[in-house]
């Protein structure tokens, strides 16, 4: 499967090799898919699962109102940990060193993060400025983009020298 789907996303980087090194072309097919299936993931939860309504929850030590647009990001970052760790671990990332433990460890580290500033900055969107919340998610994840690569690069997939 592996081998696979490198032969998929190598087919396509001849025509980006005199601008981008193999590797990060790997790493932006990989977050592309990530992306786009946390886009898809979130539209669902937000339209379809949550019917854009507010969930409210009567459970001890949780928020008792959790807006659409936050529950949507909630369920949407479980989803998209899980493809997107799978995704740099075994098709960009492959020459760590560090153990898989570790990596994942990492990895939800670098992913906490940017719960938190996605979190900020959608209820910035969203609610001070009055943006629609998937379009939102779009502007947020690319401005993530960025700093994950780099994170990942040089923090959760480490290779020792």
């Amino acid at each position: 499967m592996r081998k696979a789907l490198l032969k998929l996303i190598d087919f396509f980087y001849p025509p980006f090799s005199k601008y981008i090194s193999l590797h990060t072309f790997r790493y932006i097919a990989s977050g592309g898919t990530t992306f786009v299936a946390g886009i898809v993931f979130y539209y669902i939860a937000y339209n379809w699962v949550l019917k854009q309504q507010d969930v409210h929850l009567d459970i001890p030590f949780l928020p008792k109102l959790i807006t659409a647009p936050i529950a949507a990001f909630a369920m949407e970052t479980v989803a998209t940990f899980i493809i997107g760790f799978t995704l740099n671990k075994y098709l960009v990332f492959t020459k760590s060193t560090l153990k898989g433990r570790i990596q994942l460890f990492r990895y939800g580290s670098v992913v906490a993060t940017n719960i938190l500033i996605s979190y900020a900055l959608l209820k910035v969107l969203i609610e001070s400025f009055g943006f629609y919340p998937t379009v939102s998610k779009i502007i947020i994840s690319f401005l993530l983009a960025i700093f994950s690569y780099f994170s990942q690069k040089h923090f959760s997939f480490k290779v020792k020298k």
